[in-house]
């Protein structure tokens, strides 16, 4: 099995695929991807609370965060639960709102603390999916695909070529690959851009994740991470001096400290227009998609890994997989 992409929806995949037995190979594009530069937030509390989300949309999300614990151990992984503080708006409206939706929140100083939101350190996670039983990955860039009867070909720009009878797309926004039917290619077109950009910044961390309406503050490697902007449409990684100036001056005065920034980390997220993934087959035999998580890319990753892979095993299709398959967008 081939999975085009190696962000943390490609990965989760391959992994979940690994550990059901499949010999699954990686082909990455190498450099940072939206993943890599992610604060690995697990978050279905607050980003129900943001988004407004309907109960049915946010117990979705509360599914896919219960699959993480078995996810960390089974790569040995540590999954940080040490919940999250709102420091937004109406703090008493949101306590109200979350605790409608079923969520554990309480009210905390200057605002609301939820014990529903995790995190996880997203340079181990990739590494130790990458090293999962099964999973060999390799350096190239995928420029074209071809189904030949009942296998695919798959051309990297260097030359080097592989067939299989499986491929899962999970190329995060980038544009289709050539070669893919119409139908397909117009699904993947579909998706959309979406530019975000956080700093590291030099300071005490916080006990747990910070988060406003505008900002959040997560702690990171020598401090915390300070992000994230949500730019639609945007494909360029230049760093931005003035936002991350903006981002870090907001993050900081929600801790009450100071700090020193550093280095500023910009990606790419892929996004569909009801906000969840692509998940499952493509319409196309034998080729599926892990696609457009929007900014949850890590609380997804395994619930779309479990959806990808019950779809090419035959499976019954698990409970939310209507909800991320591709042909709702098609």
């Amino acid at each position: 099995m081939i999975v085009i992409g190696a962000g943390v929806l490609g990965l989760c995949t391959a992994a979940e695929l690994g550990a059901r037995g499949h010999a699954v190979t990686v082909i990455d594009p190498g450099g940072a991807n939206a993943s890599s530069i992610a604060a690995g937030m697990i978050a279905p509390a607050l980003e129900s609370l943001l988004d407004d989300l309907s109960p049915d949309r946010s117990a979705l999300l509360k599914r896919a965060r219960d699959l993480w614990p078995a996810v960390a151990e089974g790569h040995g992984l540590k999954l940080h639960r040490d919940g999250a503080d709102w420091r937004g708006p109406n703090a008493e409206t949101a306590l109200a709102r979350l605790q409608a939706l079923g969520f554990d929140a309480m009210p905390s100083e200057g605002g609301l603390t939820t014990t529903d939101d995790w995190r996880i350190e997203v340079g181990p996670a990739l590494t130790a999916l990458a090293r999962a039983t099964g999973v060999t990955v390799v350096r190239g860039r995928v420029v074209r695909l071809a189904g030949e009867g009942r296998r695919w070909r798959i051309e990297a720009g260097d030359g080097r070529v592989w067939f299989s009878s499986t491929v899962v797309l999970a190329t995060g926004a980038d544009p289709a690959i050539s070669g893919l039917a119409g139908s397909v290619a117009a699904i993947v077109e579909r998706v959309q851009p979406i530019r975000g950009q956080l700093t590291a910044v030099a300071t005490a961390a916080p006990a747990r994740m910070v988060r406003a309406a505008s900002v959040y503050v997560a702690p990171g490697e020598g401090g915390v991470v300070i992000g994230a902007t949500m730019e639609p449409g945007r494909r360029d990684l230049e760093p931005d001096a003035a936002e991350s100036a903006r981002q870090v001056e907001a993050g900081l005065a929600l801790l009450g400290a100071t700090g020193e920034a550093g280095a500023i980390r910009v990606g790419i997220r892929g996004a569909t227009a009801d906000g969840l993934p692509l998940a499952g087959p493509s319409g196309d035999p034998g080729l599926h998609l892990a696609l457009a998580p929007r900014r949850n890319g890590w609380l997804m990753g395994p619930l779309v890994a479990q959806v990808v892979a019950d779809a090419i095993e035959g499976r019954a299709p698990a409970r939310d997989a209507a909800a991320l398959d591709p042909l709702r967008i098609a």
